[in-house]
């Protein structure tokens, strides 16, 4: 962790410009999983004890190297006791946010006593970061409740909450009023708050690769890159017929498309598979990863039904399989809000995320669904993971033009699912996420498939479908709704539906 001291002078305007040039090159090609850094003010009341500000600060320190999280703070001996109280504290303050904005991604506010709300408010307001804001409160010791060791905040956290509104920036809360930063509770607060953080970072300035035109029978796909744009997020089209071109130039002899075919070969088990499919699906894997460098994006949305089969040959799935893998989402049949709904629970969980179809029922069992694709599911969501054939289009377009499929059962474990829409008739995203598992229960069936179950999970089909949403629907190991829905719903405005909460 980093502790970053207020300076008078950042290398003066040139290298302050160049490191923010630095900053925010680094800042796009940094993985999902690369640590956050948000940015700690410690709240003070001259007339409270100052030894309580002081050692709360060391505590949310504490918190934050335990929990990997890098930490801006003003220097202790800056300040009184290291807090933000007077309006000059909170001009120093906010000038070093300000310094380091292109790599603050939220800020905690802790409150070891009452603390002053207008300097918290002000060193917000000041530094200007828009960013989410995280409001803590230390609790007190009933048997600590003498002046020398009152805390109040308590009740502090109310008026920094009343004057926060005032000024219309957005916070978050904890899980509970009042917590000790070493507390369990505190700790999964703060870690789901940092996902929160990723979250809005990583679609803030989204770029997504759409690779070829939707399925003509796609219509459920469809999406306005018009509302996306104007919420920040971008997309890069290009035509099919130029991603088939430029592998048309390429040699099976190629040094890069021997490396892509090992890192296939590495990825997945082959067997059976013929060696010119297997080539074929090199050179379009190394084309697509060329032109995702070309253009800045590194997420993406692929045409498949049924161009990519009749007219090349195989399908995309393994390579989409693979990015999807490294925590670079892919999703099928060029749906980019898949893609979105996608990257949203990746950056929240830091693990792989998968495009799935609401697919079938379970039996009788009214919570239970099967949740299917044909497959580019992430190797990591599976038992038994194989590369063969796509059984659908094989029937139309013939098996030997279908091979790149990744087969197998979807693994059980916890599941957070998501799908976000943009919908013309409001100018808005909208959306829904909600959590559940995949389940042990068997299953035989071709593609990537698993069971799913999802409390009251009737209630959220009838919103599905009452609401029009599309039946792809985005999902992780790991349960992660909080994060998302906050940071959707609460910092980017979207009008998105937690299922289950009460």
């Amino acid at each position: 962790m980093r502790v970053h001291k207020i300076e008078s002078n950042i290398g003066g305007k040139a290298g302050a410009a160049r490191a923010a040039r630095a900053a925010r090159q680094a800042a796009r090609s940094r993985p999902v999983s690369r640590p956050v850094t948000l940015g700690i003010i410690v709240g003070n009341r001259g007339f409270f004890p100052g030894h309580l500000a002081a050692k709360g600060r060391e505590e949310m320190l504490r918190a934050f190297r335990e929990e990997g999280i890098e930490a801006v703070i003003v220097d202790a001996a800056s300040t009184n006791h290291g807090a933000i109280e007077s309006r000059d504290e909170a001009k120093a303050c906010a000038t070093l946010f300000r310094a380091h904005r292109d790599r603050m991604d939220g800020v905690v506010v802790t409150l070891p006593n009452f603390g002053d709300e207008r300097a918290v408010a002000d060193t917000l307001r000041l530094a200007g970061l828009d960013v989410p804001v995280l409001v803590h409160a230390t609790a007190d010791d009933p048997a600590k409740m003498l002046i020398d060791n009152r805390r109040d905040a308590f009740c502090g956290k109310m008026s920094c909450c009343n004057v926060l509104s005032q000024y219309g920036i957005k916070y978050s809360l904890t899980s509970q009023h009042t917590q000790r930063p070493e507390s369990p509770g505190f700790r999964r607060d703060l870690r789901e708050f940092a996902a929160t953080c990723r979250v809005v970072r990583g679609l803030r300035g989204a770029r997504i690769g759409a690779i070829g035109a939707r399925p003509a029978a796609f219509k459920t796909v469809r999406y306005s890159e018009k509302i996306l744009e104007r919420a920040g997020i971008s997309v890069e089209p290009i035509d099919l017929s130029e991603i088939l071109g430029r592998i048309a130039r390429l040699k099976d002899r190629d040094a890069a498309v021997q490396r892509k075919l090992e890192e296939m070969a590495a990825y997945v088990d082959t067997t059976g598979v013929p060696d010119p499919a297997l080539v074929k699906m090199a050179k379009l894997g190394l084309v697509m990863e060329r032109w995702m460098q070309e253009v800045d994006v590194t997420i993406s949305a692929v045409q498949c039904w049924t161009s990519m089969e009749e007219y090349f040959g195989v399908v995309p799935c393994t390579l989409m399989s693979m990015m999807s893998n490294a925590n670079l989402p892919s999703a099928c049949e060029v749906d980019v809000m898949g893609t979105i709904s996608m990257h949203a629970l990746t950056l929240a969980s830091q693990t792989p995320a998968a495009l799935l179809d609401w697919n079938n029922n379970y039996g009788d069992d009214p919570d239970k669904a099967v949740c299917f694709h044909c497959s580019n599911l992430p190797l990591d969501f599976f038992e038994s993971p194989r590369m063969d054939y796509q059984e659908i289009i094989a029937g139309t377009v013939g098996r030997e033009n279908t091979y790149g499929t990744i087969v197998g059962k979807v693994k059980a474990g916890a599941m957070t699912f998501a799908r976000f829409s943009t919908d013309d008739r409001t100018g808005a995203i909208r959306g829904y996420v909600g959590e559940g598992k995949f389940t042990k229960d068997p299953l035989k069936t071709f593609g990537g498939a698993g069971v799913v179950q999802i409390d009251n999970l009737q209630a959220l089909l009838r919103h599905i479908c009452r609401q029009g949403f599309e039946h792809h629907v985005a999902g992780t190991f790991s349960h992660v709704a909080g994060a998302v829905h906050e940071a959707t719903a609460h910092y980017l405005g979207w009008d998105v539906l937690r299922h289950g909460a009460a």
